[in-house]
């Protein structure tokens, strides 16, 4: 009985774990949706000038109104959003200069940093970056960071460019869950979330914070069979 009860535990516990998984890939997900055809076609102004990527548009439009840096679309995205989705870096340039938010959210609570780093879009990023965006804000429904999302997708050159930039290595999300151990949990174990564990390793990500289960990310990888993040994690120091 004890041993038909235990194993009943385990396979509860993997259905939660499971269910949030898949809560948290399919919210990650969705900041990576592009404005549709019917927002794109919605689109006036400066929302307009930032989905073509107008820089000179953006200028006048700023210039004229300022206060439309604060304009939202219907999903609460601004014109920073908006240009951060299409990758129109000449009208991000004019955004920043025109004095945008760096750090707004959207109605999912994603900035474009983080948009930029699910949509593994590491040119974006690096402009964001250099303008003066942060790699430390919170971020998603999750409480979340954009590195915690880029390790999750196994987006490593994100990953670096992120720690580079100062994104906080041990950020804890509401799953209890942080940058190693998605790229634990959430990972496929293949060559890209090997060399985000390394790159996390190096940075000094500690391998002794635990899931909400107490389980380690090295006991995460064992028990998802990962071998090259097990050697990964048993040659990384304790820390």
């Amino acid at each position: 009985m004890a041993a038909r009860t235990f194993a009943l535990a385990v396979v509860v516990a993997q259905l939660v774990a499971l269910g949030a998984a898949l809560a948290l890939a399919t919210g990650t997900a969705r900041a990576q949706v592009a404005p549709g055809p019917a927002e794109q076609a919605a689109y006036t102004g400066l929302q307009a000038a930032a989905w073509r990527g107008d820089a000179a548009a953006v200028a006048a439009a700023t210039t004229a109104d300022p206060a439309t840096l604060r304009q939202r679309d219907g999903r609460g995205r601004t014109a920073l959003h908006i240009a951060t989705h299409a990758r129109r870096h000449a009208a991000i340039r004019a955004l920043a200069t025109a004095g945008a938010d760096l750090g707004a959210l959207d109605d999912d609570r994603y900035d474009a940093v983080t948009i930029a780093a699910v949509a593994d879009d590491e040119a974006t990023l690096a402009l964001l970056l250099q303008l003066g965006s942060s790699a430390r804000l919170t971020t998603s429904r999750w409480d979340g960071t954009a590195l915690i999302a880029a390790a999750h997708l196994g987006h490593d050159g994100v990953v670096r460019q992120l720690i580079a930039a100062g994104a906080p290595l041990d950020h804890v999300n509401n799953l209890h869950w942080t940058a190693l151990i998605e790229a634990v949990v959430l990972g496929d174990g293949g060559p890209r979330h090997q060399r985000v564990v390394q790159a996390l390793l190096a940075a000094g990500a500690s391998t002794r914070l635990a899931d909400r289960d107490g389980r380690t990310p090295l006991q995460l990888a064992q028990a998802r069979g990962h071998t090259a993040l097990v050697a990964l994690l048993q040659a990384a120091p304790a820390r």
